[in-house]
């Protein structure tokens, strides 16, 4: 029988998901290449990773990390030679929370957010994060500077805090709020790739929302919140599928926590 896959931790979700040929009129089929591929690519050739740092951070063995690697390359020329539009999307893995000393070699911010808010939120409390600037929901996503966090027990907010992102963008916004221990996410516009991160997180999205911040959170309690349920973000019109996601649901034969 065969050994399970141990699901590989991504710091960074890729925001674009799909890569087309300038002339696809061929209409050829898509080259797919996994999140945890994507990662090895990020982690060692944008960021200049040895393979024992990129597998540290994956959680995995470097011989794994070799392996993802020398796929992922295969497919990115392949894509490139033949002219095959490049997908990403699925694999095994799941997305950082700040939980492993490993992360980013030097210092996580998604460690501290996860040091403070996570230990603190108690049980029956229902953690809503709002995209947040000058009091009103802030329209870009990817963008976003500020969290605002509202901690709802038995329909009432009991507190409510503004969090720096610290200039974490588009990719790593899923983990701040997985670090955040957040369960919904209110916001404007949002990309495909976002939207996959949050589901891969486990967190429910409220996209298309704007205006007061706390105004949407009082309707979000009441049921009465007005949101897009196919919201779109104009910088990202890229389509996405569905992945095999650790953390959403079981992976092969174990579970990612």
């Amino acid at each position: 029988m065969p050994r399970p896959v141990k699901c590989r931790k991504v710091c960074h979700f890729p925001n674009v998901l799909e890569f087309l040929p300038a002339d696809d009129t061929d209409k050829k089929t898509p080259i797919v290449l996994t999140v945890d591929e994507y990662e090895t690519i990020r982690l060692l050739d944008k960021k200049g990773y040895s393979q024992e740092q990129c597998a540290a951070s994956m959680q995995v063995a470097r011989t794994t990390v070799q392996r993802i690697y020398e796929i992922a390359r295969k497919k990115i020329a392949d894509a490139l030679i033949d002219g095959h539009p490049l997908k990403i999307e699925g694999g095994d893995f799941k997305i950082c929370d700040g939980q492993s000393n490993d992360c980013s070699f030097g210092g996580c911010y998604k460690q501290e957010i996860y040091k403070k808010y996570a230990a603190e939120k108690g049980e029956g409390i229902m953690r809503i994060a709002v995209t947040y600037e000058n009091g009103q929901i802030f329209q870009h996503f990817g963008h976003t500077e500020t969290f605002k966090i509202y901690d709802v027990e038995e329909g009432n907010v009991v507190h409510s805090e503004v969090v720096d992102t610290n200039g974490s963008g588009h990719g790593a916004l899923a983990g701040v709020l997985n670090a955040l221990n957040a369960d919904v996410l209110i916001c404007g516009g949002i990309g495909g790739g976002a939207q996959t991160a949050l589901a891969a997180a486990g967190i429910k999205l409220f996209g298309g929302v704007s205006g007061d911040a706390d105004e949407a959170v009082e309707a979000f309690i009441n049921e009465t919140l007005e949101y897009n349920p196919n919201v779109k973000c104009s910088h990202h019109e890229h389509s996405h599928g569905e992945g095999h996601i650790c953390g959403e649901h079981g992976c092969g034969n174990h579970s990612c926590h």
